[in-house]
């Protein structure tokens, strides 16, 4: 029903922010990693939008690629995930990391999202097999190969966040081997 707001933002308060369109202020649920990339209050701001309709409201959410936005639907088709949970998701993880995640049957990384057990997790996994990843090589985002994919689990390992890790992925050059793209990868954590 409402596929894109663009406008003025007027508020910003985590994870709801308040777009000003004509006069009409909209409240619009984001994820933490559409939140981080918003620009300053009063300046021009367009969404990709999905609304979604309950007996006792209209609940508005709002995506900065429509990758996380097919993520995001992808997400709230699944039992037992509403829309909080899938906005959580894409708050902790990006939406290549949830296709790898998928790709590799990994849980483990799914678990470390605040509100997923390990149940949860599972039903993910086995839900969006062959769904996300597939959505992803049509949108024209690939996953990471193999060597990105052992550094990044090595920052994980070393305690940094899904997203400082993947900053530091797309500094790397593509070719890099394992071992010396965790050192490059670690300076630029450093600094």
């Amino acid at each position: 029903m409402i596929g894109k707001l663009t406008g003025t933002l007027a508020a910003k308060n985590p994870p709801e922010v308040l777009v000003d369109c004509g006069g009409v202020g909209y409240e619009v649920l984001v994820p933490m990693s559409t939140f981080y990339n918003l620009p300053a209050l009063g300046q021009t701001v367009a969404l990709l939008t999905h609304l979604i309709v309950r007996e006792d409201a209209h609940l508005l959410y709002g995506f900065a690629t429509n990758e996380e936005r097919a993520g995001f639907k992808q997400l709230v088709k699944i039992s037992g995930v509403g829309p909080r949970t899938a906005l959580s998701i894409l708050s902790g993880m990006s939406v290549t990391d949830i296709a790898q995640s998928v790709a590799k049957q990994d849980a483990v990384r799914l678990t470390k999202i605040p509100g997923i057990g390990k149940k949860t997790a599972e039903r993910l996994l086995l839900e969006l097999k062959g769904k996300l990843g597939d959505a992803l090589v049509d949108g024209g985002t690939s996953i990471a190969n193999d060597s990105q994919s052992d550094i990044m689990q090595a920052l994980v390992a070393l305690g940094y966040s899904d997203r400082d890790a993947g900053l530091a992925l797309k500094a790397l050059p593509a070719d890099v081997g394992v071992s010396e793209g965790i050192k490059l990868a670690l300076k630029a954590l450093a600094k």
